[in-house]
């Protein structure tokens, strides 16, 4: 952060030290286009000004041209028509400060290695148009193992982005990638190290998606009384392993916790006949309510249903949506 200093006993005002601080600052590109200024709570802290004299300043610097006030996000240095190379500029640019500076600090990255400002252009056209035509084909990839856990991620996906998704055991996922150049691989992060491997030498970009944090089941687990029957179905062998081990180490012989896939119709009739709760997810829900009507000539009192909404992030899927160029 550039330091700023006022000493308070020069003849030159102290408001006038500091906007001269400031513009030096901006014209010799400590602080670039784009760059958010500091606070006016922060200079005080810095120079020991009030805020008001600091608010003054700032005023100052944005009639003379050189920052511009974002309401409610702060005051960023202004962006001038020759630095963009146009003087017709985007509003997007003013619109969008932070991702300006990003663009801005790539492109100066690449001048300052030498390449020139047509090559640049055409390299962000490359990628952004190999990034267009891999959101053509996304394939969720995991082991033939726990292939329920990409049924899972199949069922998001498509949900969330709008468009097909293919799902493919880790096992084949080479033999595919070597008939096609054109396709974004996503997995969680327990095969993200398998799934590259395969990915690196076919040049296919592998994405992972951080799983849901489960916070409301986690909680409800904890505050189950003492000897309670939980249940938990799931179309995947993995989330239910992981399950186990993380509610024992959560709440030890407290609770008597069955799991099954969904696909073993006889724990799954045990399971609805005397669990006290049971946690499901969305695929695996209608299953579960047909069993308990099924079952309810010898259900004393039906099990309560916990809904797990998600097995992705939510956040994981926006930052696909963009990585796919869906938003």
């Amino acid at each position: 952060m550039v330091q700023f200093q006022i000493q308070p006993d020069s003849e030159v005002p102290a408001s006038k030290q500091l906007f001269d601080q400031m513009q030096f600052a901006i014209a010799s590109r400590q602080f670039p286009p784009g760059k958010r200024l500091p606070s006016t709570r922060l200079l005080a802290m810095q120079t020991g000004l009030h805020r008001n004299t600091i608010s003054k300043v700032y005023k100052q610097l944005e009639e003379g041209g050189l920052v511009d006030t974002q309401a409610g996000s702060g005051i960023y240095v202004r962006a001038l028509g020759h630095e963009i190379g146009t003087q017709h500029r985007s509003p997007l640019l003013d619109n969008y400060p932070k991702a300006n500076q990003i663009v801005q600090k790539s492109l100066d990255e690449l001048l300052n290695q030498d390449f020139s400002l047509s090559f640049a252009r055409e390299l962000f056209l490359a990628e952004i148009d190999w990034r267009l035509r891999c959101s053509a084909r996304v394939l969720v990839t995991v082991p033939q193992r726990d292939l329920g856990a990409g049924e899972l991620m199949v069922q998001e996906l498509e949900e969330a982005l709008k468009i097909p998704v293919q799902l493919v055991p880790l096992e084949e996922l080479q033999v595919l990638l070597q008939q096609t150049h054109s396709a974004t691989v996503v997995t969680n992060r327990y095969f993200i190290q398998e799934a590259e491997a395969i990915a690196a030498p076919n040049s296919v970009r592998v994405i992972p998606v951080d799983i849901h944090d489960y916070e409301d089941e986690l909680k409800l687990i904890t505050d189950l009384p003492k000897d309670s029957y939980l249940g938990i179905v799931s179309l995947s062998a993995g989330i239910l392993n992981v399950a186990e081990i993380i509610i024992y180490s959560l709440r030890g012989d407290d609770l008597l916790v069955v799991t099954c896939q969904v696909t073993d119709t006889y724990k799954l009739k045990a399971i609805v006949r005397s669990a006290h709760t049971i946690i499901a997810d969305q695929v695996t829900l209608p299953t579960v309510k047909a069993a308990i009507a099924a079952a309810r000539e010898d259900i004393i009192r039906p099990p309560q249903i916990f809904i797990s909404e998600n097995y992705i992030s939510t956040k994981s899927i926006s930052l696909l949506k963009r990585e796919l160029g869906l938003e």
